[in-house]
C-alpha cells in the first residue's frame, strides 16, 4: 500500500481537489514527484499558488497520510488511486473523478449493470412504494444498486436491496471512520455482506454540507442509469441528475402531481428532457436493453407498420444516421421537443425504434 502514500497526501492539501491534483501530477510526473519538486517548479505550474506550494513543501500531509494507511490496514479497507488498474472503469474517463477511493464491503465496483436510485429525504408512502417496485423489477436483471445512505429514498432503496439480496453500495459524504446518519448503522452493516460503503474522503473527515454534492457526482459517475424518485426543485437529487446528464448516463424520473412540491424536481427533469418519464418500473430494463432481445419486432414486421408523416420523418433520419442523439433529431426534424418525444415513444411501441443508453435512438431495421 506504500504506493498510495503520496496520492492520499495530495487529497489532504487544502484547496487541492481532483482537478488540481491531476494538474500537479501531470506537470511533475507522478504523485511522489509532486512532493520531491522544488518551490520554483511548483509555482511555475498554472493554478498552483503560494498556499498550495507551502503545504507541499512542508510535507505535513505525508505524516497524516501515513496514519491513514494504518487505518486502512486495520479496518480491512480497499483503497485505490485514479492511477491504479483497480480504479472503477466508469469513473476513469471523468475529468473530476476522485483522486482516491476507499471501499469497505464485498461488492464489485465494476459490476456489469448499475442503477443509482436517489430522491427526497422526506418521501411520501407512494414514493417509497415506487422505490421498492423499481428495485423488485431489477432483481432478476443482475443489477447493482447505488445510493447515498441518506434518509428517505436512499435508505429505502438500500433496505429493499438487503431484503432481496441485491448488491447495494452506499456512497458517503464523509470518511469510513463513521456512519452518518447514525440510525443507519444496522443497514450499513447488512450492506457489507453483499455490497458495501464507498467514499473519496479519508477516515476522519466529517459529513459537511459541501461534501454531499461531491458524493452525488460519484453516485452519478458509477451508474449506467439514474432514477429520481420524488424531489423538490433544488437538492441533492437534482445535483445527481445534473451530473448524470453531464456524464452521459441515462436518467429516469418518476412523475408526480403538478402541485406537489415533492414532485416538482422530477416533473421539471421530464419537461426539460433531462430525464425520461418512468411510468413502469420495467421501463428501465427495456430502455437499457437489459431485458433480452425484443420478440416479434424484427424487420419483416416493420415493413408493414403504418407510420404517420411525423413518424416517417424521424424513421428516415434514423435510417440515414444510425444511433442519433436527441439533440440531433431535434435540429433535423423541425418538431417541438414535446412532439418529438411523443413520436419516439410511439415508434418504440411499434417496434420501429429502440432507445439506447445516452439518450440515443436507433432504427430497428
Amino acid at each position: 500500500m506504500d504506493h498510495l502514500l503520496h496520492p492520499i497526501a495530495l487529497t489532504m492539501i487544502p484547496k487541492v481537489g481532483p482537478v488540481t491534483a491531476r494538474q500537479l501530477v501531470s506537470y511533475c510526473g507522478s504523485p511522489r514527484a509532486v512532493f520531491e519538486a522544488g518551490k520554483k517548479e511548483l509555482l511555475a505550474i498554472p493554478g498552483i499558488g503560494p498556499q498550495i506550494t507551502t503545504a507541499v513543501l512542508e510535507q505535513k500531509v505525508l505524516l497524516q497520510a501515513e496514519r491513514e494507511l494504518e487505518f486502512i490496514d486495520q479496518h480491512g479497507i480497499t483503497a485505490c488511486s485514479y492511477l491504479d488498474p483497480g480504479y472503477p472503469e466508469r469513473l476513469k474517463p471523468l475529468y473530476d473523478s476522485p483522486v482516491m477511493l476507499y471501499f469497505q464491503g464485498q461488492a464489485d465496483l465494476n459490476a456489469l449493470r448499475t442503477v443509482a436510485i436517489v430522491g427526497t429525504r422526506k418521501p411520501t408512502p407512494y414514493g417509497v412504494s415506487v422505490c421498492e417496485e423499481v428495485i423488485e423489477s431489477l432483481a432478476a436483471l443482475n443489477v447493482q444498486i447505488i445510493s447515498g445512505l441518506a434518509f428517505g429514498i436512499d435508505i429505502a432503496a438500500h433496505k429493499k436491496c438487503t431484503e432481496l439480496g441485491i448488491p447495494t453500495i452506499g456512497v458517503l459524504g464523509h470518511g469510513l471512520g463513521m456512519v452518518y446518519p447514525a440510525q443507519h448503522r444496522p443497514v450499513a452493516r447488512r450492506m457489507m455482506e453483499n455490497g458495501g460503503l464507498l467514499t473519496e474522503f479519508t477516515s476522519q473527515v466529517m459529513p459537511e454540507r459541501e461534501h454531499f454534492p461531491l458524493r452525488n457526482r460519484i453516485i452519478a459517475g458509477l451508474c449506467d442509469a439514474l432514477v429520481v424518485i420524488e424531489t423538490a426543485e433544488k437538492g441533492g437529487s437534482m445535483i445527481s441528475a445534473f451530473y448524470a446528464n453531464e456524464y452521459n448516463r441515462d436518467v429516469f424520473a418518476v412523475p408526480g402531481r403538478i402541485r406537489d412540491p415533492a414532485a416538482r424536481g422530477c416533473n421539471n427533469l421530464i419537461k426539460s428532457h433531462r430525464a425520461a418519464l418512468l411510468s413502469e418500473p420495467a421501463d428501465i430494463g427495456y430502455v437499457m436493453r437489459w431485458d433480452g432481445p425484443l420478440k416479434g419486432k424484427g424487420l419483416q414486421r416493420q415493413l408493414f407498420v403504418e407510420l404517420d408523416p411525423e413518424e416517417e420523418i424521424v424513421v428516415n433520419l434514423l435510417r440515414e444516421n444510425p444511433e442519433c442523439g436527441i439533440d440531433f433529431l431535434l435540429c433535423r426534424c423541425g418538431m417541438a421537443g414535446s412532439m418529438l418525444a411523443a413520436v419516439l415513444l410511439n415508434l418504440e411501441f411499434k417496434g420501429v425504434v429502440r432507445a439506447l443508453p445516452g439518450k440515443r435512438y436507433a432504427w430497428t431495421g
